[in-house]
């Protein structure tokens, strides 16, 4: 049940990152909205809080995952640490897709760890 919890909480926060940019048209659009990027990095910081406290065995299914570039946006927006808008870019553009895309792979090919039994 935590795998499906954990991969539910990245969905639903991949989602809202979509949501909250569909209607940007730039990178320049967005980081002039403090509004909507400070939306943005919450989820963003939901979404690294998440894949930091990933379950052992989920973790080393993803191995693939940029680790490194998601413990790097999380130690900026948990510390509030400025300069953060190109890791803030790379999240959005790169680190959300790729990580949905791969946590959609493995819950197709291994649905029994995303069951109610987990």
């Amino acid at each position: 049940m935590l795998h499906r919890m954990q991969a539910d909480i990245l969905q639903v926060r991949g989602q809202a990152i979509a949501m909250l940019l569909a209607e940007m048209q730039s990178e320049a659009e967005l980081f002039a909205s403090p509004a909507t990027l400070q939306c943005v990095e919450a989820e963003l910081l939901v979404m690294a809080q998440t894949l930091a406290h990933l379950a052992a065995p989920l973790h080393d299914r993803l191995p693939t995952l940029d680790w490194h570039g998601w413990q790097h946006l999380h130690h900026l927006l948990e510390h509030q640490l400025q300069p953060r808008r190109e890791a803030v870019w790379y999240g959005i553009q790169a680190l959300v897709p790729a990580t949905l895309a791969l946590v959609a792979q493995l819950r197709r090919q291994e649905p029994q760890w995303f069951g109610n039994d987990y």
